[in-house]
């Protein structure tokens, strides 16, 4: 059993249906992970996403990260992926881990792409809960696979490959 806790600053229209937006996401991200089973396993599996400020994302950027900037999405992974590998269908709730998004650099960076405001924030709770799960782009080889996993996810949104035609 998936559940998501979405906490959303004023700041983020609340018209634009963000519980609805991220749930979709992360579960799409989870579909096309290495560990699909989590979407459905009758264990109690969380994760967090918090929509905030870029003043928020660069306090943590710093704070964790050694970077005093804000960047668009943060992701706080909680549990190794040999522990998701290994998991029972019983037991207690695995939380998967936390997954920030600055509102600021979202909006800058979908009108930069010139795309919807709601496909980027899609693309970016895809790709923090990839990060969860122990997706990388380290290296090339782990970027492409993390990449096409991300072009996957967001392909059962109906949300275009946003690394252009990878033809």
């Amino acid at each position: 059993m998936l559940d998501i806790a979405i906490d959303a600053d004023p700041d983020w229209d609340s018209s634009t249906g963000w519980d609805a937006l991220v749930r979709a996401a992360a579960q799409a991200a989870i579909a096309e992970s290495a560990f699909p089973q989590l979407a459905s396993s009758p264990r109690a599996v969380e994760l967090s996403v918090r929509l905030t400020s870029d003043e928020d994302v660069r306090a943590l950027n710093a704070q964790w990260r050694g970077k005093d900037k804000p960047t668009n999405v943060l992701s706080f992974p909680q549990a190794e992926p040999d522990e998701l590998a290994e998991l029972a269908e019983d037991g207690p709730e695995v939380m998967l881990g936390d997954i920030v998004l600055a509102r600021g650099v979202c909006i800058r960076e979908a009108e930069e792409k010139a795309i919807p405001l709601d496909h980027h924030a899609a693309h970016l709770v895809v790709h923090g809960t990839l990060h969860l799960l122990g997706d990388d782009h380290g290296d090339d080889a782990a970027a492409d696979a993390m990449e096409a996993r991300e072009v996957r996810a967001l392909g059962r949104l109906g949300i275009a490959d946003p690394y252009g035609d990878r033809g």
